[in-house]
């Protein structure tokens, strides 16, 4: 059994800072890339940030500047520092571990069950 969760999210004021965390658990043997993924009603998820198991990064292009992804590998738990809100950022996030639950399992995609972030004066 894996799990993911997450926390962090909320309502905060155009020009303010959040910060989310996603913590995995359960039988894990190791964790590649994590990252995390925001959808709005109606439209399809996308990628937000993502963090490979040595630190590599990759953000959207909306996001490059504002936001950023880190990880504690000892803890098996991926960050998302949110700075310069805008309106435009809200949705509900999510994160996602492509991990092995044994040495002999095949990788696979885990996700979190969403936190929502609203950016409103």
């Amino acid at each position: 059994q894996v799990q993911l969760v997450e926390s962090g999210g909320g309502l905060v004021q155009p020009g303010g800072s959040l910060r989310l965390s996603c913590a995995a658990s359960g039988t894990i043997f190791t964790i590649d890339a994590m990252g995390w993924y925001r959808q709005v009603p109606g439209k399809q998820r996308e990628l937000v940030a993502s963090i490979t198991s040595v630190g590599t990064t990759n953000y959207a292009d909306s996001v490059k500047g504002r936001f950023t992804i880190s990880r504690d590998n000892t803890e098996n738990t991926v960050y998302l520092q949110m700075n310069s809100l805008k309106p435009e950022d809200t949705a509900a996030y999510y994160c996602k571990a492509a991990l092995q639950k044994t040495y002999y399992s095949g990788p696979r995609d885990y996700w979190g069950q969403g936190t929502q972030v609203t950016v409103s004066s």
